[in-house]
């Protein structure tokens, strides 16, 4: 089953109020906002793009907190849409949302264990990353948990002083900043100059 930009809206948004911060909602919003305008921006380069599929990941790529848990999330996202019937395209971006360059390592927020979930291990190792789930993986590194739109930089700093530095944050920044890089050869320009707001949130 495909999911809809507008069902995915109302997937999150029914879930507001019933956890104890509605912040990850407004995150989930905002990172599906923005990547329809990267996609967006990308389709008039002459890409394909489906930018109604990329806001649709954006809006659901974390709502494996639905349950009010941060904590496997990212598991707990996929087996839920999967529960509910939607396609495997859609499920999949709360598993990649999170990991950078194929490697289970390049994440924020701590250094997993290879065998811990052997699954997901593997799936992001293996898996071919769409172009609209590169354009979340950046996008979630863009949008903080209020919905606000930062640079890279603030976010990744915001990042580390909630969650602390890693053996692999270093790692982990470098690849997020090739990402970017990625998009803005693609579009010829600074993907920045896509969101004025930025400069209002330096």
């Amino acid at each position: 089953m495909k999911l809809t930009s507008d069902e995915a809206l109302q997937l999150v948004e029914k879930y507001r109020g019933k956890t104890e911060s509605d912040r990850w909602i407004d995150h989930c919003i905002g990172v599906g906002n923005i990547g329809g305008k990267i996609a967006k921006a990308l389709n008039e380069k002459g890409y394909n793009v489906d930018v109604d599929k990329t806001i649709a990941l954006g809006y659901v790529h974390d709502i494996g907190k639905h349950n009010g848990q941060s904590k496997g999330h990212v598991m707990n996202g996929y087996e839920y849409l999967k529960e509910i019937g939607y396609d495997e395209d859609y499920c999949n971006i709360c598993l990649t949302h999170s990991y950078l360059n194929n490697d289970i390592i390049c994440t924020a927020g701590g250094v997993p264990d290879y065998n811990a979930n052997p699954f997901l291990t593997n799936f992001i190792k293996n898996h071919e990353y769409t172009m609209e789930e590169k354009i979340i993986n950046l996008c979630d590194l863009m949008c903080a948990q209020g919905g606000k739109v930062f640079t890279i930089d603030k976010r990744l700093i915001d990042i580390m002083i909630r969650r602390g530095a890693y053996t692999n944050t270093q790692y982990h920044i470098k690849e997020t900043y090739k990402l970017k890089e990625y998009f803005d050869n693609l579009l010829g320009y600074d993907l920045y100059d896509l969101f004025p707001e930025i400069k209002d949130n330096l």
